[in-house]
C-alpha cells in the first residue's frame, strides 16, 4: 500500500508543483510563528539557509507528529538582498516598498525542503538561486501592482515569476522550481527512491 504523502503548507504553487508532477498529495497547513523564529535567527546573525531549513523542519515536525504514517514535506523560502530579508508583504503598499528595495539589485532566494516520517527526518536539501531585477520605472511598478492584485501578497518578494513577474527581472540564475518555492528535481528522487513514484 503506498504511503501517503502530506505537504505541511498552505502554498497553493507548491501544491500544484507536486500535483501536475503526478504525485498523490494533501496539503496541510502547519501553525508557525514564523515572525518569531525568523527575528531569533537574525539576532543570531545565522543565514538565511539555516532560517529556512528550521522552519520547514518546524513546518514538517508539526504535521508529522499528528501523521506518523505519512511522508510529510515541508519548505519554506527566504528572500536575502545584501544581508536583508524579505517576507511576504502584508499589503500592496508594503509590495511597492520591497520591489523599490529589490529593484536594479541581485538577490538570493534561499529554498529549503524537508521530509519527515514518524517524526524522524528523512531527507532535506536547500537550493538557491540569484535574480537580478531590472533598474524599472514607478510607472511599471504601478502598472505591474494593478495587473497583478494582491497576488503577489503570497510571494516572498512579491513577484511570481511565472507570470507577470518575470517582466521585473533582467537575469535569474538557478533553478526554476527553486524560485517557484521547491526544490522539485530532488525531491521527486527522494520519492522516487521511497517507491512514491515509479523509478
Amino acid at each position: 500500500m503506498a504511503v501517503p504523502v502530506i505537504l505541511a503548507s498552505g502554498s497553493r504553487t507548491r501544491l500544484e508543483l507536486l500535483e501536475r508532477a503526478g504525485i498523490t498529495v494533501t496539503a496541510e497547513a502547519a501553525a508557525v510563528d514564523e515572525a518569531e523564529i525568523k527575528a531569533g535567527f537574525q539576532a543570531k546573525g545565522a543565514a538565511a539557509e539555516a532560517c529556512a531549513e528550521a522552519l520547514a523542519g518546524l513546518k514538517a515536525r508539526r504535521i508529522s507528529q499528528r501523521r506518523p504514517e505519512a511522508l510529510v514535506i515541508g519548505a519554506d523560502q527566504m528572500v536575502d538582498c545584501d544581508g536583508i530579508w524579505f517576507d511576504k508583504p502584508a499589503d500592496l503598499a508594503a509590495a511597492r516598498t520591497h520591489l523599490q528595495a529589490l529593484r536594479g539589485k541581485t538577490h538570493r532566494l534561499v529554498t529549503a525542503a524537508v521530509v519527515l516520517r514518524g517524526g524522524t527526518p528523512l531527507w532535506h536539501t536547500i537550493s538557491q538561486a540569484k535574480l537580478t531585477m531590472r533598474p524599472f520605472s514607478d510607472a511599471f511598478l504601478d502598472d505591474y501592482l494593478r495587473q497583478a492584485g494582491t497576488a503577489v501578497l503570497s510571494s516572498v518578494g512579491a513577484y511570481q515569476l511565472e507570470g507577470l513577474g518575470a517582466q521585473l527581472f533582467d537575469r535569474v540564475e538557478g533553478d526554476f522550481f527553486t524560485v517557484l518555492g521547491l526544490p522539485l528535481l530532488p525531491l521527486l528522487g527522494f520519492l522516487r527512491g521511497h517507491g512514491v513514484i515509479r523509478p
